[in-house]
């Protein structure tokens, strides 16, 4: 039966689809060390971290490259900075960002008072922020060793910010002040440095900012789950770009660009770098040792002249990818909410699903009326599939007649099968081309489900007290295994044996995807079979007793 190896298709085409980047993700084959052309040369020659390049370009010998990349991080005393949002720590040397907490984003619904780790200089996962100025002359870079008069500091109540300042001073009298200033209630960090040139000369330098990483995960992912991690930019004509890990090592990137900005990306979380608008950035990657990649930028030139001062900012964000935060912050920033190529379709669903949120005040309970909602939209295609399957169910025994007169003859059998259709005006592929056109929606809301961070830990009902992780006791898995072979009672048994066993074996194979996938996801799944056992029911029922036709 035509129709039903279509609906087959489609429904396992759904599932690998669902599945395909974690598949690829697990079974990729490792690539050879130092196989790529940057590879063979950092397998050659000593390498450094800060962007060298940004220093040539000023007409100057390069800085010494010293020892090579660290095995660990350099590293000196340690400044805590608390925010009512951030729990930061800051090293001296080179006044990176090295540990930042989310104490509102618990790593766990059961460890509440244990923060989500966003940021760590210590293995496996390392990630952290770095930066400093480059010039020909003296200049801080991230490796200096700046002087601090406090260790601790801590937003107080009455107070919207909190300055945390460091200083460094060259042999011939620069004075640099690195300063990190933190908002209430904000992930937004802004970065300044403010030079005073004592010198005899005039001082000519640039900021630069960068991202480190590793390719270690920090977030516990579920298996067949797969979501990117990685870097991206962006710029005016192209709004979001991923660069993931496997491209730095194929080419770094180095591109000017105006009104970008760059970021590294994991599940529900960013740290991005967002340079002043109207001047032109460079956008650099590094490929390092020991598994680490840096995404970073340098700006223009800035002159002080002496016994001048000068100033130079970055801003710099750390914290979920929360859209309506990130869209005020920079332009197409809050595409880092990747919901993939149907974005046209997830970002209206997500409207819907937030607008469902603000009257149940339940995230579960929402995505059971973004069903309603969905499934009502789709209703007339739904009912035409419907209808299709029940005139096949009234017709099933004349097809298994043609199927005993001429099971031997393949051609013939087709040819009455056509025959049959046409005299009972039925559509074969009725039954499947309305539930094709409705796939793009459900892929999009399985991304809008996987991505937004609102979902993250969010409470349904009952046993279910994360959404956005697996049903701790498989009841909704489960749940949806029932509801698909209730489902499959509803539609006319395929005439052709292998097909009746394998849709059998559909319901436990779903089931079994299903597990493993978030709960909210399940719902939506329960939720839609659910609904649609009784529009088929209802519809079935009402053909059957009418005799009426398609």
């Amino acid at each position: 039966m035509e129709t039903t190896r279509l609906i087959l298709l489609a429904s396992l085409g759904l599932v690998l689809l669902l599945i395909w980047q974690a598949w690829e993700q697990e079974n990729a084959p490792l690539r050879p060390k130092a196989e790529t052309p940057i590879e063979r040369k950092r397998a050659v020659e000593e390498e450094d971290d800060i962007p060298t390049a940004a220093v040539a370009e000023q007409g100057a010998p390069l800085p010494a490259t010293g020892q090579p990349v660290e095995t660990m991080l350099e590293s000196d005393r340690r400044i805590h900075v608390r925010t009512d949002v951030l729990d930061v720590e800051i090293d001296t040397r080179g006044g990176d960002i090295r540990k930042v907490d989310l104490p509102r984003y618990p790593v766990a619904v059961n460890e509440p008072n244990t923060p989500f780790v966003l940021m760590n200089d210590e293995p496996p996962a390392i990630f952290l922020v770095q930066g400093g100025l480059l010039s020909r002359n003296a200049a801080p870079t991230h490796h200096a060793a700046y002087h601090v008069s406090e260790t601790d500091y801590r937003l107080e109540e009455g107070s919207d910010e909190v300055r945390v300042p460091m200083t460094w001073v060259s042999d011939e009298g620069l004075a640099v002040t690195k300063a990190y200033t933190f908002h209430r209630g904000s992930y937004l960090i802004d970065v300044s440095y403010e030079v005073e040139n004592h010198t005899q000369r005039a001082w000519q330098g640039r900021v630069y900012g960068q991202l480190q990483r590793n390719n270690g995960d920090s977030t516990i992912q579920q298996r067949f789950i797969y979501t990117y991690t990685g870097a991206a930019i962006s710029s005016p004509d192209k709004r979001y770009e991923k660069i993931n890990f496997d491209d730095m090592k194929e080419q770094e990137l180095s591109r000017d660009i105006k009104d970008g900005w760059l970021a590294i990306l994991q599940h529900y979380f960013v740290a991005a770098l967002i340079p002043d608008p109207g001047a032109e950035y460079h956008y650099y990657t590094r490929v390092l040792k020991h598994g680490r990649y840096v995404a970073g930028l340098y700006g223009p030139d800035e002159n002080v002249a002496s016994g001048g001062r000068g100033a130079f900012q970055l801003r710099l964000y750390v914290g979920p990818k929360i859209q309506k935060t990130l869209a005020s912050i920079a332009p197409g920033l809050d595409l880092t909410v990747d919901y993939g190529w149907l974005w046209f379709i997830g970002q209206p669903l997500f409207w819907l699903l937030q607008k469902l949120y603000a009257v149940t005040g339940n995230w579960g309970w929402a995505i059971v009326l973004v069903t309603i909602v969905v499934k009502a939209l789709f209703y007339p295609l739904s009912a035409a599939s419907y209808r299709s399957m029940a005139n096949m169910r009234r017709v099933q025994p004349k097809m298994m007649a043609i199927r005993e007169r001429f099971g031997n003859d393949r051609g013939r059998m087709n040819q009455a099968m056509m025959e049959l259709y046409k005299e009972e005006k039925i559509n074969p592929l009725g039954g499947c081309l309305p539930i094709v056109v409705q796939i793009p929606v459900f892929i999009a809301l399985y991304w809008v489900l996987l991505e937004s961070v609102e979902l993250r830990q969010a409470d349904f009902v009952l046993w279910i007290h994360d959404l956005s992780t697996r049903d701790p006791y498989f009841v909704l898995p489960l749940l949806m295994g029932i509801s698909m072979f209730m489902q499959q009672k509803l539609n006319p048994v395929p005439i052709d044996p292998v097909q009746a066993k394998v849709m059998q074996l559909m319901p436990i194979i779903f089931t079994f995807f299903f597990a493993f996938f978030p709960s909210g996801l399940v719902l939506y799944w329960v939720v839609n079979n659910i609904l649609s056992i009784g529009q088929q029911w209802l519809i079935t029922r009402r053909l059957l007793e009418v005799g009426q036709t398609a």
